[in-house]
């Protein structure tokens, strides 16, 4: 995993479980113990030139937070994260109409479901036996995305059976 995606997942993890929303970066260098320190820097720069961290100044002393868009990226970073589930014998169905103007975004949606085990039923048409994701759901929201989105869960469909083959899924 890519450095700036470990330290913005340490940093999201913080901000969810520690009593205050800011925190040193060397604080988080000692929770980051394996990695080494111009490493650490240099992601933290490129993270605060992209945007995505923030740094202040608070007592006299320097502190990171992540931003709006550093709270996107960690939600597709675990939006990319495939869950092990067991097939409850229902289809997931995703459809979309992402309009042209969000061209970038559709194209990141589609490789998100490819990165999650969707297989392309058609053009805009996506399938699965297992869920998408709660954090891409939440991405999706956080995004608008989801106005553009259908999720169906279906029971029962017609002549499934090279669909249970290409998922490895039996009767």
């Amino acid at each position: 995993m890519p450095i700036v995606d470990v330290i913005l997942e340490v940093l999201h993890a913080l901000g969810d479980i520690a009593p205050r929303p800011f925190e040193t970066k060397y604080a988080w260098n000692r929770r980051l113990r394996n990695i080494d320190k111009p490493q650490f820097e240099r992601g933290v720069r490129q993270l605060i030139d992209t945007g995505m961290l923030e740094a202040t100044q608070k007592n006299n002393q320097k502190f990171l937070q992540l931003t709006k868009t550093g709270q996107l990226e960690v939600l597709l970073i675990k939006a990319r994260k495939i869950s092990v589930q067991k097939w409850d014998g229902r289809w997931r169905l995703i459809m979309f109409d992402i309009p042209e103007a969000h061209k970038n975004k559709r194209q990141l949606f589609r490789s998100l479901l490819k990165e999650n085990g969707f297989y392309k039923l058609q053009a805009s048409v996506y399938i699965s036996p297992f869920a998408l994701n709660s954090s891409a759901v939440s991405y999706l929201t956080e995004t608008g995305l989801i106005q553009f989105i259908r999720i169906l869960r279906v029971d029962k469909m017609d002549n499934d059976k090279n669909l249970k083959k290409y998922f490895k899924l039996s009767d």
